[in-house]
């Protein structure tokens, strides 16, 4: 049971200092992502690095770090909670098979591990019921998005590690061992695009969704469905994918971190 507690402190630290690092082109994605261009109280900005200026020059540190203090700790809590679940079900599986995990097990084990790490956040909320479900059928498909990350970043693992103890030809080295931290960056960045490109449209329908009503108390989208055929409609396909660059500068960094912490700190405690 300690091992799995180590992979919570693990994945809690690496939340903490991935959220330190890149908090401001989270900030910059979600605005990218509710600006549907026909509203006036958002500001427009032409690119990433122009949005980071012009918050950083109207609104100064606390406009790129507005809203850290939930995100950290959110963050440091669901990283924790989704190693120790994700740890637990492959130690599971691997008990049942005896064997090595492929593709279908690193799947079913992250996507058990992202909708139990779900289900302990929305617990946590204390919102109403209407706020806590509100996009929770989008937010529910992102689960596919952990899964797919973990499933990459297993795969990839699996590949660097039988690549190199093919080069080394040593019986001493094996396993971990053999990966380094340009590995785990390497990986981490991998996986992250991977799963990125596959589940965008659902963070920009879920951020639009959770918007909130105008000053009549009337919500722009009905529901998940509205939202979707509106930004079809007035923005095509190109609207799914509004603000991926951002995300892609934040969360693929972030990933590389995540994971280079996690690795480093479970070595650590090893």
């Amino acid at each position: 049971m300690q091992w799995q507690w180590e992979n919570a402190t693990a994945g809690a630290i690496a939340g903490f200092t991935t959220v330190a690092a890149l908090h401001p082109l989270d900030v910059v994605r979600t605005r990218f992502q509710v600006n549907d261009g026909r509203l006036t109280r958002f500001p427009l900005y032409t690119n990433t690095a122009n949005a980071l200026y012009t918050i950083a020059r109207t609104e100064g540190l606390r406009g790129l770090y507005s809203g850290f203090f939930p995100a950290v700790l959110g963050s440091s809590l669901s990283w924790g909670l989704y190693f120790f679940f994700y740890s637990r079900a492959k130690h599971r599986y691997q008990k049942d098979t005896g064997e090595q995990l492929g593709p279908g097990l690193h799947l079913a084990s992250a996507a058990e591990a992202g909708t139990l790490t779900d289900a302990s956040r929305t617990i946590f909320r204390d919102e109403g019921w209407r706020a806590l479900y509100k996009g929770l059928g989008p937010g529910l498909l992102l689960v596919s998005h952990g899964a797919i990350q973990f499933t990459a970043y297993e795969e990839a693992r699996k590949f660097v590690i039988k690549s190199r103890n093919k080069q080394c030809n040593d019986g001493n080295i094996h396993g971990d061992e053999v990966l380094t931290s340009a590995d785990y960056v390497a990986m981490g960045a991998f996986s992250k695009i991977f799963a990125a490109l596959s589940t965008y449209p659902y963070q920009v329908i879920r951020a639009r969704v959770q918007q909130r009503p105008n000053s009549e108390g009337v919500p722009k989208y009905r529901d998940s469905y509205h939202a979707l055929t509106e930004t079809l409609r007035f923005e095509g396909i190109r609207g799914l994918y509004k603000g991926i660059v951002p995300n892609l500068l934040r969360n693929v960094p972030a990933s590389s971190i995540t994971f280079l912490v996690y690795e480093n700190v479970l070595k650590f405690f090893k």
